[in-house]
């Protein structure tokens, strides 16, 4: 079985939405450096917290999240 990676789109809605590291970080309850690892793909976010930033930018979980 070959290993997956999860990569993310949170850079690409983050400038969509004009929205800072920071101001994602408040609307989902955790810190901006939480948010710098997953967009940076250092860690993969919990199934509620991924669910949590897709709602914060209005989209759909696969939107946001895909496996590379």
């Amino acid at each position: 079985m070959s290993e997956c990676a999860m990569g993310n789109n949170m850079r690409v809605f983050r400038a969509k939405y004009k929205m800072s590291q920071e101001k994602l970080s408040e609307l989902v309850g955790v810190t901006r450096s939480t948010i710098n690892f997953i967009e940076n793909g250092r860690w993969i976010p919990s199934a509620l917290l991924a669910l949590k930033i897709a709602r914060a930018f209005e989209a759909k979980f696969e939107d946001i999240f895909f496996i590379k």
